[in-house]
C-alpha cells in the first residue's frame, strides 16, 4: 500500500512548529513539489537503505522508528507525534535512511522534496544556519535515543 498524496497547501507550512518565524519566501521556496500525504497504519514512511528522498513534518498521528535487530524482535527507537520531524539522512551523502519508520495510526504529513531542500538550503546560508540549529536537537535526540535502546537490548 502507499501512502495517498497530494500538493500541499501554504497554509501547511504556518501549520507545523518546525518552520514557525521562517521568512515567506524561505518557505514558498522550500514547498516547491511539497505533499500533504497521508498513511495508514502499518505503512512504512521510510524504509533502511533506500534513497533519503523526503523530510516529513508529522501533522496528525503516531510513527514509529525501528530498527532490525540481529535475531531479536523489531526495536522501536522512538514514537513520534504532530508537531515532530521526521528524517535527516537526506542531508548526509549517499542519501540512505538509517531507520524504518512506520505509521502506527492514521497519520499525515507535509512532506518536503530533499533534493528542494538541499538545493534551497545551499542558496539561502542565513535560512540553512536557522533550519539547520532546529534540526540539530532532533537529530541528537534520535541517536541519543538509539544508544539507550541498543545499551537496553545487550543488557548494559
Amino acid at each position: 500500500m502507499r501512502a495517498s498524496a497530494r500538493p500541499a497547501a501554504p497554509a501547511l507550512f504556518t501549520d507545523h512548529p518546525f518552520l514557525h518565524g521562517f521568512d515567506p519566501g524561505f518557505l514558498s521556496e522550500i514547498g516547491e513539489g511539497a505533499e500533504d500525504r497521508s498513511w495508514e497504519p502499518g505503512e512504512f514512511l521510510l524504509r533502511e537503505g533506500a534513497e533519503a528522498d523526503w523530510f516529513h513534518l508529522l501533522l496528525h498521528g503516531k510513527v514509529a522508528l525501528e530498527l532490525e535487530a540481529y535475531e531479536k524482535p523489531r526495536l522501536t527507537i522512538q514514537t513520534l507525534g504532530p508537531g515532530d520531524v521526521l528524517g535527516w539522512s537526506w542531508l548526509v551523502p549517499p542519501h540512505h535512511w538509517q531507520l524504518d519508520a512506520r505509521a502506527v495510526k492514521p497519520t499525515r504529513t507535509l512532506s518536503l522534496r530533499a533534493e528542494v531542500l538541499r538545493r534551497v538550503l545551499e542558496r539561502r546560508p542565513a535560512d540553512a544556519y536557522r533550519f539547520l540549529l532546529r534540526l540539530l536537537p532532533v537529530i541528537a535526540t534520535r541517536v541519543q535515543n538509539a544508544r539507550l535502546q541498543i545499551l537496553d537490548v545487550h543488557g548494559v
